[in-house]
């Protein structure tokens, strides 16, 4: 599908509800953080997996893993390609649509490690589909669905993305077949065959590892730093809350208490949790520092609104501690989605309440400073960098039941340019007007990966 038609944003006052729920309040704020902490607490160039090709230069596509909408344009979740090469006739427009022909929660996704096949996950249904990139960046093509996720991994649910390891892919899950919290870390091979399941650890079966009264058997983002032999894992919830309209869930006292507060350092090779850290409030997305001789990450908790970081300290062990808040926490920002420059210098922290992107110094990592704010929309989710840093990319959704509704639930995709001091827009797409859906996990495309 080519179009050209474009819908210019009106932007309006931040609401003072979220389905119903008062959240730009000091008191619910505070509510909401204290009733998640536990008794007594896609893809990014810069956060791609190390195991595969990286854009390096500029990118020519945008993919984006779409979520459908009843009603509008085929109400399918679809992959979306937008040529984003500067000059070209078709710059800043959507050139191509694969739709899926059903509904699964869209969510993330992630390349083969060769960087030939894109897999795009459904949170909902647990499907999962792989793109044929390679043949034509342009006009990805639907090779595979694997709709048999649960039965093969013993029954995991919610795959929520696909990363990059030597011929295989690293699915990170949110739920098991019962709806639940405890999950799960899957492993398939790059040509679709289940290979194993890594269960994520509760207390009682952690209780030989350091922290391990803080595991939780939640999961959701996984990434690993191979110099180290470690992978770091992040929690959310099962699909019992992901599932839910928002409104439900925070006026669900029991529904509140079953979000994640806890990451885990693993030994990658052997596939074994080494360490539990507590994190409260939702630690989200995991992002590696790049630098040789760096042995550090970092995450933002949703609902606790800081920054936190996770390191390697002098005698070898593995600290996490808070380091900044993400705009005014007692507010309920809502931090989703973090990008950290390929120098590590820089890091970029998008949150949806406000809508706001906020962009931090994080070259010394222990003391993050925030050195610009920008509003991106009455919305904002996802935020994707490219590796030179000169260009960021923000998406809109959430999920389906949490996106916000009339006025204010935007739905977009939008392109700046990053001066190192300023983002200034190049162009934005409406994905309400052209009948898209809303918009999630972004990916980049070269044709250039493919020409030898």
């Amino acid at each position: 599908m080519k179009t050209s038609s474009r819908q210019p944003f009106i932007q309006v006052g931040p609401p003072l509800r979220w389905h119903g729920v008062p959240l730009f309040t000091a008191a619910a704020g505070l509510a909401i953080a204290a009733a998640l902490a536990p008794s007594g607490a896609m893809a990014d160039e810069t956060c791609l997996s190390p195991y595969m090709p990286k854009i390096t230069g500029h990118e020519d596509y945008v993919y984006v893993w779409t979520l459908g909408v009843e009603g509008l344009g085929d109400g399918s979740d679809k992959l979306v390609t937008v040529d984003v090469r500067e000059g070209s006739p078709t710059f800043g427009q959507v050139i191509d649509t694969d739709s899926v022909g059903s509904r699964n929660e869209a969510h993330h996704g992630g390349f083969t490690d060769d960087r030939r096949q894109f897999w795009a996950a459904g949170l909902d249904t647990s499907t999962i589909f792989v793109f044929d990139i390679a043949t034509d960046p342009a006009n990805p093509t639907l090779v595979r669905t694997i709709d048999d996720f649960e039965e093969k991994t013993g029954g995991v649910a919610g795959p929520h993305g696909a990363y990059a390891l030597p011929g295989r892919m690293l699915i990170p899950a949110l739920s098991n077949s019962e709806g639940t919290g405890r999950t799960a870390i899957v492993e398939y091979s790059n040509q679709g065959d289940f290979i194993a399941t890594h269960w994520i650890p509760t207390a009682a079966e952690a209780k030989d590892i350091p922290g391990g009264e803080f595991a939780d058997g939640y999961g959701y983002d996984a990434r690993v730093l191979p110099r180290r032999n470690v992978m770091l894992t992040s929690s959310f919830a099962g699909r019992e809350n992901y599932m839910r309209p928002f409104g439900e869930v925070a006026g669900d006292p029991e529904a509140m208490q079953k979000f994640g507060g806890s990451m885990i350092i693993w030994d990658f090779h052997a596939r074994t949790p080494r360490k539990v850290f507590q994190v409260p409030g939702i630690p989200l997305e995991v992002r590696w520092a790049w630098g040789e001789g760096s042995a550090h990450a970092f995450t933002s908790t949703a609902l606790t609104s800081q920054l936190w970081l996770v390191y390697e300290d002098e005698e070898g062990e593995w600290q996490a501690k808070a380091v900044a808040d993400i705009g005014d926490p007692s507010q309920l920002p809502i931090p989703v989605d973090i990008s950290l420059s390929s120098d590590d210098s820089t890091l970029f922290a998008s949150t949806f309440m406000d809508g706001m992107t906020r962009v931090y110094d994080v070259s010394d990592p222990h003391n993050p400073k925030q050195i610009y704010e920008r509003k991106i929309g009455e919305q904002v989710n996802m935020v994707s960098q490219s590796w030179d840093g000169e260009r960021v990319y923000y998406t809109s959704s959430l999920l389906a039941n949490w996106d916000k509704t009339g006025d204010a639930n935007e739905q977009f995709l939008k392109a700046y340019h990053w001066t190192g001091s300023e983002l200034t827009p190049r162009f934005e797409i409406d994905f309400t007007a052209e009948e898209l859906g809303r918009p999630h996990m972004m990916a980049f495309g070269a044709a250039s990966l493919y020409a030898n």
